[in-house]
């Protein structure tokens, strides 16, 4: 699963309390051209109490082994012989972030919400952004992208395409946040 960036994000929030970072991302969506709204779904998962449940949910979710085992789910393998696993998932309903984050548990795993585009950002020169680099992603149980940084709080970041990186902090702004981190290049 090699993943293509389609926008640089920036930190605006980290927090140990996960409602704060759903409701930060509720009002970053509330600004949003929300047409064609869905969600993609990452997680590291290390245990077949975290691996049953997401595979319940997300049934056809892509699978890759990490580290020498190279088991996948093109292959047909069984992911528990495979642990750790990344587990994807995409364009699914937002409906379905709840019962994913319930499912992660303390895994390390990414929400990202994909939709038509940003507001017009007059004060910093910008117009409104298409559907490239327009995400939303609630980093849970980890501080960054990949989920190399596993962590005991969440992190939210807000996308842009790189050549309008100065809408980061215009977004941040508009729900009374600052970038309290680097724009950095996006896995997917």
């Amino acid at each position: 699963m090699t993943a293509v960036s389609s926008s640089y994000a920036q930190p605006i929030l980290r927090t140990a309390d996960l409602s704060e970072g759903l409701r930060v991302v509720e009002r970053l969506l509330g600004i949003a051209d929300l047409r064609d709204l869905e969600v993609d779904f990452e997680a590291r998962v290390s245990s077949t109490d975290v691996l049953a449940p997401l595979l319940e949910l997300l049934p056809h979710a892509k699978w890759f082994a990490e580290g020498d085992t190279g088991g996948s789910s093109t292959k047909g393998d069984d992911p528990s012989a495979h642990f750790p696993v990344r587990l994807r998932a995409v364009a699914r309903p937002p409906e379905t972030v709840g019962p994913f984050l319930d499912a992660v548990g303390d895994s390390p795993a990414t929400v990202r919400w994909d939709f038509m585009g940003w507001p017009e950002a007059p004060e910093v020169g910008l117009g409104v952004g298409g559907a490239r680099g327009a995400f939303v992603t609630l980093a849970v149980h980890a501080r960054d992208l990949d989920l190399a940084d596993p962590a005991s709080d969440h992190t939210v970041f807000v996308h842009a395409k790189q050549v309008e990186a100065e809408r980061a902090p215009w977004l941040a702004a508009q729900v009374g946040l600052q970038v309290i981190g680097d724009l950095v290049e996006a896995p997917y």
